[in-house]
């Protein structure tokens, strides 16, 4: 008989090395004097039931499936409409029960028994069971790469078997030491039958019927994403502070583009969450005396990685060249005083995070030698240039990142020509899936290092960002995702992290931190392990 580790209903800590790193994430906010000390405001009286929540976000969300994307927006209205079997503590890391209250875990950490909670039930009141979490798991492997995040944390899922209504084993080939954090997480939330069984398009468009707090009753692309309180809900996360119905009669994402508006729209009251805070904003927002949360996202940093199926970036002296190129250090002034640069292809909040600044030096003279050496002469207007090829490329992103024009002078002081295009998220997306793109951009949220392996991957059905052949980085991924022993895990995400930066696979620039500014009416706003949105203790005080 396989032996089994028992996980008791309290819940389920990380391993120990991951602890103290995740405690460090929830901490950071509070180490700068200028942000609200925790992650939900002090109320001066009660929490009580009503009112909307009016949010600005600043682009469309474009899909609102969170089994499929993996853009902040998206997350932070799918959260409310899904939940996960279980939940991740911010401050501590320990995995505590959700919808499930049990579990146990195969000594060869393969095999994953849930114990179901009972009398949870779909918006559609259907039940949600044991096997509503096989119908869900497979359909996100049958999406493949549509479930950009979700599928690749079910890799080498072989089996699910359902005994009985409460209780779910779910087997891979191979040992998943990233498994029991990923069942916390959105990507892996449920969904009523009549939506696993709809088109992936028509999910992305709001056909969407969850167990969550909230149901969708609108949305309109690039206007807003309406929703509404679901009565009866009574399965909240154990990390909750109340149970029942969620407070706030319901929620109103509204897209508004331009930071301005956003901040007038808050101080004036029309707003009471401003899920865009800009870094010229800050002092503006801090002298109203508006209560501004900000929590660094663990996970990978923001970044740039060249796509090597293209002949430019297929060049290692080019990539190289733009690791040297970037002066991280200076990116520091145009960035939220809760952000920082970049100091390895992981954010230090994240679990196994090691400091790789010493790889990420910036040297323009060793740029400019590398280019040469490799046969990149400076043109008549600065622009290397070889066998009569410009170093030039085009950058296609949707978020809002000032600094990446910073970044694009930078590389301009060495010969390389970035030309920069800001375009709505759809486009954004629908180019990176062409493959034509030299290079992309963007960051991903995950408290577990095997974020890692998520976008490079160059196995059998990875994603592979870079489109390059498998190399020893891919062994080392493949290796860390299945190890159970801590230490050996810690050397190989190092491994992977250091081969990632010296081959040029990735561009290591900012790490992330969110940070929204809230009206004085908004309390019990929390955020997750991730640093995305929990509303359901959200409740309005009346606007004086």
């Amino acid at each position: 008989m396989q032996g089994y580790t028992r996980k008791v209903i309290t819940g389920a800590p990380l391993r120990r090395l991951v602890l103290p790193l995740l405690m460090a994430s929830a901490l950071t906010a509070c180490d700068k004097p200028e942000a609200t000390a925790s992650a939900s405001q002090p109320a001066s009286d009660a929490p009580h039931s009503g009112g909307k929540l009016v949010v600005a976000i600043d682009t469309d969300p474009n899909c609102l499936d969170p089994q499929q994307v993996g853009n902040n927006n998206s997350l932070n209205i799918g959260r409310q409409m899904t939940d996960s079997l279980t939940d991740q503590d911010p401050a501590t890391g320990k995995i505590v029960p959700w919808l499930a209250t049990d579990w146990q875990i195969s000594d060869d950490n393969r095999r994953f028994t849930f114990t179901l909670r009972e009398g949870v039930t779909f918006s559609d009141g259907t039940a949600f069971n044991a096997q509503s979490v096989k119908d869900n798991l497979q359909a996100i492997v049958a999406m493949g790469a549509r479930a950009s995040l979700a599928s690749t944390y079910l890799k080498g899922l072989t089996e699910i078997d359902t005994p009985d209504a409460q209780h779910v084993t779910i087997v891979f080939a191979q040992p998943n030491a990233q498994f029991l954090q990923a069942t916390s997480t959105m990507s892996l939330g449920f969904f009523a039958d009549k939506t696993v069984k709809t088109s992936a398009d028509a999910r992305c468009q709001g056909a969407l019927v969850g167990t969550g707090p909230f149901v969708l009753s609108s949305f309109v692309h690039n206007q807003k994403v309406v929703l509404s309180r679901r009565t009866g809900y009574q399965w909240p996360s154990s990390l909750a502070k109340h149970q029942g119905d969620s407070y706030l009669d319901g929620i109103e994402y509204r897209v508004i583009p331009e930071s301005g508006v956003r901040f007038g729209s808050l101080v004036s009251g029309q707003l009471d969450l401003n899920a865009g805070v800009t870094p010229q904003d800050e002092p503006l927002i801090l002298a109203k005396k508006l209560p501004i949360i900000a929590r660094s996202n663990p996970g990978l940093v923001y970044s740039l990685y060249p796509n090597q199926s293209m002949a430019l970036m297929a060049d290692p002296s080019v990539r190289q060249a733009l690791n040297l190129a970037v002066d991280r250090a200076a990116l520091q002034p145009i960035l939220s005083r809760y952000q920082s640069p970049a100091s390895s292809v992981l954010a230090k909040t994240t679990p196994l995070y090691q400091d790789l600044g010493s790889a990420l030096k910036y040297d323009p003279q060793a740029a400019e030698n590398l280019l040469q050496q490799d046969g990149w002469i400076a043109g008549p207007d600065g622009v290397r240039v070889k066998n009569g090829k410009r170093l030039s490329f085009t950058l296609t992103y949707w978020q809002s990142a000032p600094f990446i024009e910073l970044v694009q002078q930078q590389f301009k002081k060495v010969g390389v020509d970035m030309q920069l295009e800001k375009a709505p998220i759809g486009q954004v997306i629908a180019r990176q899936s062409s493959g034509t793109q030299e290079a992309e951009f963007y960051n991903l949220t995950r408290s577990d290092p095997d974020v890692l392996r998520t976008v490079f991957d160059a196995g059998p059905g990875g994603r592979n960002v870079n489109k390059r052949a498998a190399n020893q980085v891919d062994t080392a991924l493949q290796q860390s995702s299945q190890t159970l022993d801590n230490a050996k895990r810690q050397q190989l995400v190092t491994e992977a992290a250091k081969g990632l930066i010296a081959d040029g696979d990735a561009i290591p620039l900012v790490e992330l931190a969110t940070v929204i500014a809230t009206g004085n009416n908004v309390h019990g706003f929390r955020y997750d392990a991730s640093s995305r949105f929990q509303l359901y203790d959200t409740w309005l005080a009346p606007k004086s």
